[in-house]
């Protein structure tokens, strides 16, 4: 137990930082946000696809499934590719902790849809956790004032949709995840959709100021916060079960946070202290629900 949940802070932990490295890289070395995502899931996928096969599992059984492939490759675009592009972009476009926070209206979404689809009403606790995010990001982008945004309406629909993607991401993948090995799909994902990003940016297009502190944040952001975070997360959630790794992911806002005002010194109000607790508590409540 011990074992799972320090690897699911370690993972949470990994990409909160990632978060913030993303605007250090954006503000402060001016990185092409676009080139970033298409580095990453390139350099990321062939390194789990090479695991995966160092593992001895089969890499390519998934493509002999007409239906599983194209399923696949839509999780790849939608899914994966959408989730890191506009988790980045909304970094870009915001902060890392505003972005984090954001994102974690993903689970909500997942409750609202799956009573949608089971044809049931929401258990009095999920319907709290719903109120608790409507008024957590309520209070997150306006600060309580009903006239003004704090953050650009393009920073809360990017982060927004991050949340939307988290979800599409988290729901679409399961059949392929119990049928086939999770680190190759996984893999495959980040492959394809960093192929399909590099006509968007491609990866010999590099923008930037480049030095030392732009080559180990990028390093940290492919290899740590990508290929160690999965890993470690897989393995808790194997240990410790899906719900209470999905607990302890919360650690991650909560880095994200500490780090954009300590390191990068991101003004976060009480207001915004208070929205953020009200989204991260749904994370909680959602929990105790079967």
């Amino acid at each position: 137990m011990k074992k799972g949940i320090i690897l699911g802070i370690l993972a949470a932990t990994l990409w909160g930082i990632s978060g913030t490295l993303g605007q250090f890289l954006f503000e402060e070395k001016e990185i092409n946000v676009e080139w970033l995502i298409t580095i990453r899931l390139l350099i990321s996928g062939i390194c789990l696809l090479l695991f995966a096969k160092y593992r001895k599992n089969d890499l390519f059984k998934i493509w002999t499934n007409k239906k599983d492939s194209v399923q696949l490759i839509v999780f790849s675009i939608v899914g994966m590719l959408g989730v890191q592009y506009t988790y980045f972009a909304a970094i870009k476009h915001s902060n890392a902790a505003t972005a984090t926070v954001l994102q974690f209206i993903g689970p909500i979404l997942i409750a609202i849809y799956l009573a949608i689809k089971y044809k049931t009403l929401p258990k009095k606790i999920e319907i709290l956790a719903i109120v608790l995010a409507v008024l957590g990001t309520f209070l997150l982008v306006t600060h309580g004032k009903l006239n003004s945004l704090s953050i650009s309406p393009l920073a809360l629909f990017l982060g927004l949709a991050s949340a939307v993607t988290l979800a599409i991401y988290s729901l679409q993948a399961k059949e392929l995840l119990i049928k086939y090995n999770s680190t190759a799909i996984v893999g495959w994902a980040m492959l394809i959709g960093g192929i399909v990003f590099s006509f968007v940016k491609a990866p010999w297009q590099i923008e930037g100021k480049w030095d030392l502190e732009s080559l180990l944040s990028i390093i940290f952001i492919v290899f740590l916060a990508t290929l160690v975070a999965f890993y470690s997360y897989l393995t808790a959630t194997k240990i410790i079960g899906p719900q209470k790794a999905s607990l302890v992911a919360s650690v991650e806002p909560l880095v994200a946070v500490v780090l954009s005002v300590t390191w990068l010194n991101i003004p976060f109000q009480i207001i915004d202290w208070i929205g953020s607790l009200c989204i991260v508590s749904t994370i909680f409540l959602l929990s105790r629900s079967k």
